[in-house]
């Protein structure tokens, strides 16, 4: 096993470059797709069907479901092969702790012996690596005592094991989006006028601007995406708050603003298929974000959308912030879905703002 890495070796490269300024070459291949490293006699294991069902479990809040990560599985034939695995942008190191395959020894090399052993007492067996072998890389050690023990625990902790990836998901899509240009005119314009903002891809343009109503679309003949934001003042209590709220209350801004080619038509939720709705905390704002499909009414159009709802308690305001997307020939939208979700985390109010008399 010559070509095992060892992790304390790696760590020290990894703080100087941080304390030096790093310069190396970024993570290659899809923010979508994880490299799950396991002996190919593993590869309809207990614990590769778990990560089939938690990282590749389907995205149902979709015109088409997609898979929430897709998975591509390889296993350690030699160091060259292996140091290309290590430049991929998402990889997944899976085996029982004590097990004899390749990846097993490659998993005990990435450990010191105190986490060896925490990990067959059962105390810990999900080990993170941001960033470390390469820029913009999210690495995950998983191990255990045997293969059900793994595919459980994975199982068992699926919602954080998703959530820590897609942090760093979004932390690249918030670059992507952002990185070429942005309208920071427009979110200047939020913020000096109406006391809030949200980042602008540098192509949208304003399109209805009214008293507390604001639109936003990025028109391109295969690919319609638009956002629209939307606030309330001296709102001070929420116990109204909750999925069937925000829903109505979306429906019926779509209905007044986003309308088709006559009045007639406009944009309402497709309830026939899956809406899903998280409350979270961002900074000192309570928020929900909302997922789900819009349909058409009185025309044959549908598609994605993501509304974010905050609350600021500090200045008991509520604002919303809704993405959209229209493009029939794209059958693959979770990534735009992705890059929703990353634009309106970028939502920021001022806690000094007085609202107008």
């Amino acid at each position: 096993m010559r070509f095992l890495y060892y992790l304390s070796l790696l760590t020290l490269a990894a703080y100087s470059f941080a304390c030096n300024g790093d310069f190396r070459e970024r993570a290659k291949g899809d923010t979508r797709e994880f490299v799950v490293v396991m002996d190919s006699v593993d590869w309809d294991s207990k614990t590769s069907n778990a990560l089939r069902e938690t990282f590749g479990k389907y995205v149902f809040t979709l015109p088409n479901p997609e898979p929430y990560y897709d998975l591509t599985f390889m296993q350690i034939r030699s160091r060259s092969q292996l140091e290309r695995i290590m430049g991929h942008k998402n990889i997944i190191f899976a085996a029982p702790i004590d097990d004899s395959t390749t990846v097993a020894a490659q998993v005990r090399a990435f450990l010191d012996e105190s986490t060896e052993q925490r990990v067959r007492n059962g105390e810990s067996f999900a080990f993170p690596l941001v960033d470390h072998w390469y820029k913009d890389q999210y690495a995950l050690i998983l191990s255990s005592g045997s293969d059900s023990a793994l595919a459980t625990k994975i199982r068992n902790t699926e919602s954080a094991l998703l959530s820590n990836a897609l942090d760093k998901e979004l932390l690249r899509w918030n670059w992507f989006v952002y990185e070429k240009k942005e309208q920071t005119q427009y979110s200047d314009s939020l913020w000096n006028d109406h006391g809030f903002k949200v980042r602008i891809q540098h192509d949208y343009i304003k399109r209805i601007d009214t008293t507390n109503f604001i639109s936003y679309r990025r028109f391109l003949p295969e690919n319609d995406r638009w956002m629209w934001v939307w606030w309330k003042d001296n709102v001070k209590a929420i116990s109204f708050l909750d999925d069937d709220w925000i829903n109505q209350t979306r429906d019926s801004l779509n209905q007044q603003f986003i309308k088709g080619r006559t009045d007639s038509m406009f944009i309402t939720t497709e309830y026939r298929r899956a809406v899903e709705s998280y409350s979270f905390q961002k900074d000192r704002y309570l928020g929900y974000e909302t997922l789900g499909t819009w349909q058409m009414i009185n025309g044959a159009m549908g598609g994605p959308f993501v509304n974010f709802t905050y609350y600021d308690e500090s200045t008991s305001r509520l604002f919303m912030v809704e993405y959209s997307q229209f493009a029939p020939s794209v059958r693959k939208k979770l990534r735009f879905v992705r890059q929703f979700r990353a634009m309106g985390r970028t939502f920021e109010a001022d806690s000094l703002y007085l609202t107008p008399i």
